[in-house]
């Protein structure tokens, strides 16, 4: 079968793989779509350290289940699927308690086991979620990213409802943050943005306004929130402007949720922090329920990109990855897929 191979930074191949195989509890899948992230933009410039090459790629995917392994039911054949790549063991005290997602164990398809940028992959039957023939193959490949912008929502919500939001990027991260808090009742999200394309798409997807400068968006509240800032702010973006840039814009005893992991290092200013009482909180990936609810909402048509592009075929992966390496387009979701022969 054909895959995409990444080999280090900025080196990136197509190469003839044997099929998997289906292992006991587990199925293969032939993929219909595959969503390029933002991290594996980073992994391809090898500022991501937990990616080693040569690797294949792709975490955020959907297709169809070609063949199940022992234990599993051929019921399984021919459904349409979405699959959740972070893979947990269930066990331990952080994986009962519901946050699965911090298990020390974890691991993730498409960073430690071969991903979705092939013709075939294979998955535990755990991960399954089956989405209904109203759902584009496309729009199955968003469950991933859209459960993280469900996360970070919980996470900013978990001190108290949020009546002013900022999201901070414009990008498919930043667009899913904005429909998930939105979706579970922050009236007032808007976006900081530099792309006017990106600006758009967010207008859209109900961003109540757009900003090209965090100022703009700080006069904005000002005027809504009587000078004391936005309840809740997200950094999609995770460079070190736009850290400190929303941790200045919360309000007092605010919250700064943190997903974008474009720098590693960040100096912010405590001192203030401190005097404000501003929540600063990380946010990595998603819990079960997460991914669950994101579904949900897609499946439902309450969420999603609108008009997404077809998917490239895996010839086209590294120059796409090149492409996407020299910045925003208007294009905020790319998508590879080897066509089907039929």
């Amino acid at each position: 079968m054909k895959s995409l191979v990444w080999l280090g930074p900025e080196r990136m191949t197509v190469e003839e793989r044997p099929e998997p195989e289906a292992e006991p509890g587990g199925v293969v899948l032939r993929v219909g779509a595959a969503g390029i992230c933002g991290s594996e933009i980073e992994g391809y410039l090898g500022r991501m350290g937990n990616r080693t090459p040569p690797l294949v790629m792709g975490h955020e995917f959907a297709g169809t289940v070609v063949s199940v392994g022992e234990g599993v039911s051929d019921g399984w054949t021919g459904r349409r699927v979405t699959v959740n790549p972070l893979l947990s063991c269930g066990r331990c005290r952080l994986c009962r308690a519901g946050m699965d997602n911090l298990c020390p164990g974890r691991t993730m398809v498409g960073i430690n086991h071969p991903g979705g940028f092939a013709e075939f992959v294979a998955a535990p039957e755990s991960t399954l979620h089956e989405v209904p023939d109203s759902v584009s193959i496309r729009d199955a490949a968003l469950a991933e990213p859209f459960a993280n912008g469900v996360h970070v929502a919980r996470l900013g919500l978990s001190r108290g409802m949020a009546e002013t939001a900022v999201v901070f990027g414009g990008g498919t991260i930043g667009l899913m943050c904005l429909q998930a808090l939105a979706l579970f009742g922050v009236r007032d999200v808007s976006l900081v943005e530099l792309h006017e394309g990106r600006r758009q798409n967010a207008k859209a997807f109900g961003a109540s306004e757009t900003f090209d400068s965090a100022e703009k968006a700080e006069e904005y509240l000002a005027a809504r929130t009587d000078g004391l800032g936005a309840d809740l702010v997200v950094d999609a973006v995770g460079a070190e402007a736009t850290r400190r840039l929303g941790a200045g814009i919360s309000r007092p005893g605010g919250t700064l949720v943190c997903i974008g992991l474009h720098d590693d290092e960040t100096t912010l200013g405590f001192h203030d922090a401190i005097r404000r009482q501003v929540c600063v909180q990380g946010s990595y990936a998603y819990t079960q329920d997460d991914f669950s609810q994101a579904v949900e909402w897609l499946s439902s048509g309450e969420a999603g990109l609108g008009s997404t592009p077809v998917p490239l075929p895996l010839e086209s992966g590294p120059g796409a990855f090149a492409d996407l390496v020299k910045g925003p387009s208007d294009e905020v979701k790319v998508f590879l897929a080897e066509p089907e022969v039929k």
